[in-house]
């Protein structure tokens, strides 16, 4: 399902490819178009279980801890495929111009 969710991406305007993989991906994009990247996530995943703003819960840092973790500014997707999950976070750059994406598949 992950390789699904970045061809996706590939018609949005993406600034660098960091690393895509079966199981992980990370890209860098606009943070302007981040509604448009929201979109296709939350049609993959659902909508985001921690949006930007709020306090990440003990779930959510752990889920995260192995990609760097999720502060209270970034926004985190999630869903849960029988013996794996998927996540996706956004962690936008203080510069407001960039958004790293990083999404992973899990088996659990």
């Amino acid at each position: 399902m992950l390789r699904e969710i970045v061809e996706k991406f590939d018609k949005l305007d993406i600034y660098e490819k960091r690393s895509i993989t079966d199981k992980y991906c990370e890209l860098v994009f606009y943070s302007k178009d981040t509604k448009k990247w929201s979109e296709i996530l939350a049609g993959f995943l659902g909508q985001a279980v921690k949006p930007a703003g709020e306090e990440p819960t003990k779930d959510d840092l752990l889920l995260t801890k192995g990609y760097g973790g999720i502060h209270k500014n970034q926004t985190l997707f999630k869903k849960e495929l029988g013996n794996a999950v998927i996540i996706a976070m956004f962690w936008p750059w203080q510069d407001g111009t960039f958004t790293t994406l990083k999404a992973a598949l899990n088996e659990v």
